[in-house]
């Protein structure tokens, strides 16, 4: 297939470029940049230049191509709701070029909250949050995109993980590696390759309106991240109590206190996703510089 991936020299998007290469796709990637532009030449894709704000470029994009990734999200917290706006607003865009066609439309989104219980594929996601991501996409299942939503654990390797990234910095900041109460609270996590192999079954395999968890560890104590981070800095493991959360974690408070555990049986039944289970979340943390 020709495939159109945005975000496709982040971290994540990378990995599915590399990933749907491999597998004799055909990709263009959408590049912002010079720089971002030589790194999809040099990994084998072609080059569409704009961004998430060019509705043109995605359009023009989006064409000629036979399925569309969208990988691409900006992490900047700081204005987390005007970043959520400029997703939601992309994915209309790649929705109506492919509306009527029956292409796949692949996207990327959070995980559900189900108290009490690991989420699963089949739970639908709560409104409220200012990230729509997947009801934008999901809605273009009626006007025939073959929409597929691939919900996203802590993404790792040994040089990067998800919020883990942002809690090593704030550990070298503050000289303590904190956790909230007794740290029992989970975050599922997935490693990077494992992620990038799913994205491609959900393009290869996937069904309209279906939701997969890009899961391979169903809930990691943050208790044993923060070990494993102050282990990596040689600093102390520190519990603080929820009302002195905010003022250490700053943007990270409510993260560090979050139950997320996910399941991700339903994907590895629905699309015969295979990922490897080492080395894990704990583990590539012990590897970060």
């Amino acid at each position: 297939m020709r495939i159109f991936v945005t975000g496709a020299t982040g971290f994540v998007g990378s990995a599915i470029v590399t990933d749907l290469l491999r597998a004799g796709h055909q990709v263009t990637g959408l590049a912002r940049s010079s720089q971002g532009a030589d790194t999809l030449t040099a990994a084998g894709a072609a080059v569409h230049r704009g961004d998430l704000d060019d509705v043109a470029s995605l359009q023009s994009g989006t064409v000629n191509a036979d399925a569309v990734v969208h990988a691409a999200f900006d992490h900047d917290f700081s204005r987390f709701a005007l970043t959520c706006e400029v997703d939601r607003r992309a994915i209309d865009v790649l929705g109506e070029a492919l509306a009527g066609s029956g292409r796949p439309l692949v996207v990327t989104a959070g995980l559900p909250v189900t108290p009490g219980r690991p989420a699963t594929e089949d739970d639908v996601a709560p409104a409220g949050s200012p990230r729509m991501s997947e009801q934008a996409a999901l809605a273009w299942t009626e006007r025939d995109v073959r929409v597929s939503v691939v919900r996203m654990a802590q993404v790792h390797d040994q040089h990067k993980q998800g919020f883990a990234t942002y809690l090593l910095a704030l550990a070298r900041e503050k000289c303590v590696s904190a956790y909230v109460g007794d740290g029992m609270n989970r975050w599922p996590a997935v490693r990077r390759i494992e992620a990038a192999a799913l994205y491609r079954l959900a393009l290869e395999r996937g069904t309209a309106g279906a939701c997969y968890h890009a899961v391979t560890e169903e809930g990691i104590p943050v208790r044993q991240v923060a070990e494993a981070i102050g282990r990596r800095l040689g600093l102390p493991a520190v519990s603080l109590a929820p009302q002195e959360a905010a003022a250490h974690f700053g943007f990270l408070a409510r993260p560090a206190a979050m139950d997320v555990p996910a399941s991700s049986t339903l994907t590895r039944q629905r699309l015969g996703w295979r990922p490897a289970a080492a080395p894990g979340f704990v583990a590539d943390i012990g590897a970060l510089a």
